[in-house]
This record gives structure tokens, C-alpha cells and sequence, in this order.
């Protein structure tokens, strides 16, 4: 028996889907200025007043309920926040301009923050890609950016930051070693700033479902595990030494390879090549040696 292969209904512009009913984007709410609309209705009130002293009760009983109805369809929006409004569990759209406005009493409408916040993740112990066990953390800067998102396709936007972060925290771990010792590659505590630009794209790309604008992403702990700190620490001395000796080493040559030259082209001395070996020799030491020589003084033939 054949079976008929049904297309999936495309979503409606405007970014919800008639599937699940989640709105995707934020859009402007229906909202009247609150100080004229209050106005009318306090203009209203001392009708019903004057209506309930003439003795006109039903009357003024009838406004007083009409009065009670508007009355809920006030509301203040505080500055750096939005207002979501759903209508019988449809969103309706939302309210950032700052002030009071009046809008259909029937809706539901809730808060969000739109201030900057910061996040300080937890130590946590990862590998590196080299496989060493190190501890690391970050803060990250962020804000709401799109409230519906924020609301609507999240559970809870600020949890589902300080998981994410924690996420791409470990993930970056993993691909970069803490050291390069032999500055071939990047590395986290050498490229501080390329790793941070790496941790805010991840972030960005994973907490754009909710809404959310990574500003600002950086490690705030780096640090070997205690357990390996102290070889880890004695490597990186012997990787020191080993430098600094290395570029000792170059500029004594070089200043070796300056002396023969100038001894040969001013002509101070004639020197054979068991004579330059010796005074290579000579010098190196006296230029490599990590404490002050004594030199011996021959006062009688060169040979």
C-alpha cells in the first residue's frame, strides 16, 4: 500500500509557526499613550460620580465596572525594559518605549530586562588539547536583545545563558593547548585575545536562539590542575633557560665571528687556525659563562 508523503506546512511571516506556536521574533505591541488615555478615564470618573450624587446608580454602577476594566489595561515600562503581551497564549507583540501606556486589559504582559549583565562562570577542570588537566573560567557580558526569543523560546533565558557558557567554555578548552612551547601554534595563555574572539563567536552563535548579544567574552582564571602544576611549572622554567641560553649562545657567535673579522681586516694579528680555534674557544666561554671569568694573563711568547 502506497503511502502518501505529506510537505511540512511552512511557517507564517512574522516568525511563528503554527506548529508549535513559538514566537521567533520580536514586533512592536499595540499600546496607547497613558497620561491622554488616563486623562479620559478620570474625566470618565467624575461622571460616574456626578451620575451616582444624581441618584442614577444602576448608571453609575454599569461606568464603575467599565471604569474597573480599563483600569487594567495601564501599564509602565521601566527604561533599559520590555514588556511581552500575549493575548489567550498568543503573543501580540512588544512594548519598549519607556513610560505608561494603556493597552487591551485582556492581555498578559511581563517584564524583561534589557541592562547589560555579567556572568563569572565557575572554575572548571577540563583537558587541554594536549590532554593536560587544566582549570579555566570566563566572564561573559551580555544582554537581551529579542525579549520574544528571550520569553518564548527558551525556558528560562538567564539558566540557558550560564549553561551555554559553561558549554563553550569547555568546547574552546579542548581545541587549544595552554602553552605552545614552540610558538608554532595558538595557545591559551599565550593568544588571549584571539581565544577571547574565538569564545564570544561560539557564544554568539549558540545564544542567538535565545535572544541574547554576546558584548564581551574573556577568560578571567587560567591555571594548571594542582596536581600537575608543579612539573608543569618546572618545564616551563627549563623552557625559560632553555631560550635564554639559545639567544646567549647566538650573540656570542656573532660577537666571536665580529672579532676574528676585525682582527683580520685591520691586520693586528695573524692568527693560524689552531690560534682561532683557541680564541673561539676563549671567548665563547668567557661569553656564555653564566658567572665572571678570571682570565690568565701570558706575558711571555704567543706559542
Amino acid at each position: 500500500m502506497n503511502e502518501l508523503k505529506q510537505a511540512p506546512t511552512p511557517a507564517p511571516q512574522g516568525g511563528v509557526s503554527t506548529r508549535t506556536g513559538v514566537a521567533s521574533a520580536e514586533r512592536p505591541a499595540f499600546g496607547l499613550p497613558g497620561v491622554p488615555v488616563f486623562l479620559v478615564w478620570l474625566l470618565a470618573a467624575l461622571g460616574g460620580g456626578a451620575l451616582l450624587l444624581s441618584g442614577q446608580i444602576a448608571l453609575a454602577s454599569l461606568l464603575g465596572l467599565i471604569l474597573l476594566f480599563v483600569l487594567i489595561g495601564f501599564f509602565i515600562v521601566q527604561p533599559n525594559q520590555a514588556t511581552n503581551l500575549t493575548l489567550f497564549g498568543r503573543y501580540v507583540g512588544t512594548e519598549r518605549r519607556n513610560g505608561l501606556y494603556w493597552t487591551n486589559p485582556l492581555t498578559v504582559r511581563k517584564s524583561v530586562s534589557l541592562r547589560i549583565r555579567n556572568f563569572n562562570s565557575e572554575r572548571l577542570k577540563v583537558n587541554d588539547a594536549a590532554g593536560s588537566p587544566i582549570e579555566i573560567a570566563a566572564v561573559i557580558v551580555w544582554r537581551v536583545v529579542d525579549s520574544a526569543r528571550a520569553v518564548f523560546d527558551v525556558e528560562d533565558y538567564a539558566e540557558f545563558v550560564a549553561i551555554q557558557s559553561e558549554t563553550a567554555l569547555r568546547h574552546l578548552a579542548s581545541q587549544y593547548p595552554y602553552d605552545e612551547y614552540d610558538g608554532a601554534g595558538m595557545s591559551l595563555r599565550g593568544n588571549a585575545d584571539e581565544v577571547a574572539e574565538a569564545l564570544g563567536r561560539e557564544l554568539a552563535a549558540r545564544l542567538q536562539h535565545a535572544g541574547v548579544e554576546v558584548l564581551e567574552a574573556r577568560l578571567s582564571h587560567l591555571a594548571y590542575s594542582p596536581e600537575i602544576a608543579g612539573a608543569m611549572l618546572q618545564r616551563q622554567q627549563a623552557s625559560a633557560i632553555i631560550a635564554a641560553r639559545a639567544q646567549i649562545v647566538q650573540g656570542a657567535v656573532g660577537m666571536v665571528e665580529m672579532a676574528l673579522r676585525e682582527l683580520s681586516e685591520q691586520g693586528i694579528v695573524q692568527l693560524d687556525e689552531e690560534r682561532k680555534a683557541q680564541m673561539v674557544s676563549n671567548l665563547l666561554v668567557v661569553l656564555t659563562s653564566e658567572r665572571g671569568t678570571q682570565p690568565v694573563v701570558n706575558a711571555g711568547s704567543l706559542y
